[in-house]
């Protein structure tokens, strides 16, 4: 009898494969057991060539394969940053045709303009757990036990990692009887939701100890973690960025075919009074298009694309030249660990230079330059009547 008879008979679960047989083959008897049950043809996912055991181990369960997205560059694109100090090529994963071709013209108007200053003005990561206490009272005095133990807090935080660093526990919110505590972290090359995770489950079991509070849920929501969320805007999460650039007014008409005056306009009647008007808390053309390509390639928590949707974009007229800056206060994004060691992941990692130790705010920089040159791109576009017909000849083949 057949390991997939046996799971076509119920004698034997999907994820126990890996019992019986190595990682490689687990996969192949996953994937013919699904194209049994299911009558698809699995033959593309069946091709790859990362580590499945590694895989299997840190990044995915019950795999059966791979999938494959288109990858292209843009660039070059000058940054001129505190950490990403050069001219990058930015791998993007994308199957939206015209993205790769609208950042890449973005780049040459940032690199023909002297380069993008950018900056990493915020690094942090989050955990808010929910507590419930009996009362409003109880829960004020929750809120000052935790304000004045912080450093012992702190202690027992730190006591679970190398690299995290309790930075502030703000912040406390009180909800009636409930108490949400925003733990705000530093976490080092790595994004870190899982060491604070683990970092503030050790803190809480000094709270619970000491007070006898009672922990309703790890997290609360207050994170905030994978949602858009107005804190997070406020607040920052992950790395905060800023980049900026100043384009003269005849390669905006040159290279955009638009004028400094008619991209202000569209920034400030679509990003600005158009997302007012809409309740969003994007103020931008298109963060998220940009963000989710790079986080697809370099093996990021693809969830957190929501959160680097948020974000402003700035557009004015400044002396018959266009200064244009996005601001993205929550991108939370890693150099190591996750899914960053996948063989794909890590070479795209090495085409910008920034994988491994010491490397995350130039990389974050270079992200930050990236959204810099699709957004200005597509406001470009959209100033230029351009959009449609780019996507009618790129998108539509």
């Amino acid at each position: 009898m057949s390991l997939i008879d046996d799971l076509l008979n119920g004698r034997m679960k999907l994820h126990e494969l890996e019992r019986h047989l190595p990682a490689d083959e687990a996969v192949r008897v996953r994937r013919e057991f699904i194209e049994r049950v299911s009558g698809a043809s699995l033959r593309h996912i069946a091709n790859y060539s990362i580590d499945m055991e590694r895989a299997s181990a840190r990044n995915i369960e019950n795999p059966v394969g791979v999938i494959q997205i288109p990858l292209g560059v843009a660039g070059p694109l000058k940054i001129n940053g505190e950490h990403a100090d050069g001219s990058y090529y930015v791998p993007l994963a994308t199957s939206e045709g015209a993205l790769v071709a609208s950042v890449n013209r973005g780049c040459s108007v940032i690199t023909a303009s002297g380069g993008a200053t950018v900056r990493v003005t915020g690094d942090c990561m989050t955990r808010a757990p929910v507590i419930k206490t009996g009362s409003v009272a109880e829960a004020l005095e929750l809120r000052k036990w935790m304000q004045d133990n912080i450093e012992a807090l702190r202690e027992e935080a730190e006591s679970t990692t190398r690299h995290g660093k309790l930075l502030k526990i703000d912040p406390i919110i009180v909800v009636g009887s409930y108490v949400y505590p925003r733990f705000v972290y530093s976490t080092g090359d790595s994004m870190g939701m899982n060491m604070v995770t683990i970092a503030t489950e050790k803190a809480l079991e000094l709270l619970t100890e000491k007070t006898g509070a009672h922990v309703i849920a790890l997290s609360g929501n207050a994170c905030v973690d994978k949602k858009p969320s107005a804190l997070n805007l406020v607040e920052g999460r992950g790395k905060s960025l800023v980049a900026e650039v100043t384009v003269p007014g005849e390669t905006v008409e040159r290279v955009l075919k638009a004028t400094p005056e008619s991209i202000a306009e569209v920034n400030t009647a679509k990003n600005l009074v158009g997302s007012a008007a809409a309740g969003n808390m994007g103020f931008n053309a298109h963060y998220a298009n940009i963000i989710g390509a790079v986080f697809l390639a370099t093996g990021q928590d693809e969830a957190h694309i929501v959160e680097g949707s948020l974000g402003v974009t700035l557009a004015e007229e400044r002396d018959g030249d266009l200064y244009f800056s996005v601001s993205l206060p929550d991108v939370p994004l890693a150099t190591v660990g996750g899914g960053t060691g996948l063989e794909t992941a890590s070479e795209c990692l090495d085409i910008m230079g920034v994988r491994g130790s010491g490397k995350v705010h130039e990389f974050a920089e270079i992200v930050g330059g990236a959204v810099l040159a699709g957004e200005l791109s597509l406001m470009g576009a959209l100033a230029a009547g351009h959009l449609a017909r780019a996507h009618r000849d790129l998108g539509r083949g």
